[in-house]
């Protein structure tokens, strides 16, 4: 059995890892960044390789139009750093109701999520969401926080003792304590703070933050999850319509200055 101050020892440099590695989201929020945001693009340019090769692009000319317009207006705004970026855009042809951002300045949006996102403002809602996703590198945090759980997790099996059915029961008891107490609690952060961060740029980009409502209220009569939202990796249509309501005020009033200055976005 490991003595004590081995114990001790091993368990203060996992600490000591973890402090060094703490970073802030764009709303401020303290989070666990380990990996250099390189290899995430890089990650992030092969998954999106990957998926070309595997998944048609839409062959309508005005729906891909219409998502590049949309993905342009949000790219704008971007702080510096992401918007002198070159980004790809592509329209999959695929059923399903979904869009992405990825690390390494990918775009992708599915055709099925246009029968949802009714108009050029819920279709930003949702663009501007997926990039808010790359500007708080929430990937890299999902990736940090998962690895440093499974490294707390063996290095605190190999430290307690020789393997016994209790111990296993122990530690095995963790590792679910982990993924509902740690992991998919971050998940839901990380979606709602997304939302948020989307509200910001799709209102500066010039779309009504208003039809971030009605998406939710679309997606809500298109179908939802029986799973209960404590065991959820997203939050419930309900709470995420409440939260963009709560942070409405602010971008809301851009848009208007925006409106008043006849500078919305028109990608129709």
């Amino acid at each position: 059995m490991a003595s004590k101050l081995q114990r001790n020892i091993a368990l203060g440099l996992l600490s000591a890892a973890l402090l060094s590695a703490c970073s802030t989201s764009p709303t401020g929020r303290k989070q666990l960044v380990l990996l250099p945001d390189s290899q995430l693009n890089e990650m992030g340019v092969a998954s999106f390789a990957e998926m070309k090769s595997n998944t048609p692009a839409s062959s309508s000319t005005q729906a891909t139009q219409h998502v590049q317009c949309v993905a342009d207006r949000i790219i704008a705004v971007l702080p510096d750093e992401y918007r002198k970026q070159n980004w790809e855009v592509v329209l999959f042809n695929d059923e399903q109701v979904n869009a992405f951002a990825l690390p390494g300045y990918k775009i992708g949006v599915y055709t099925g999520l246009l029968d949802v996102a009714t108009n050029q403002d819920q279709l930003a809602a949702v663009v501007g969401h997926e990039v808010g996703h790359v500007l708080a590198r929430h990937g890299n945090e999902r990736v940090s926080t998962q690895l440093a759980t499974s490294q707390a997790l063996a290095l605190g099996s190999q430290l307690y003792g020789e393997d016994s059915a209790t111990k296993t029961a122990i530690f095995q008891g963790l590792g679910i304590g982990a993924q509902i107490g740690i992991l998919l609690p971050f998940s839901r952060t990380h979606e709602s703070e997304a939302d948020v961060i989307g509200l910001d740029l799709m209102a500066k980009a010039g779309f009504n933050p208003e039809e971030s409502i009605k998406l939710w209220q679309n997606m809500s009569k298109k179908g939802s999850s029986s799973t209960p939202e404590f065991l959820s990796t997203h939050p419930s249509h309900q709470t995420r319509m409440n939260d963009l309501n709560a942070a409405m005020a602010g971008p809301k009033q851009v848009y208007t200055s925006l409106k008043a200055a006849n500078k919305t976005a028109h990608c129709y």
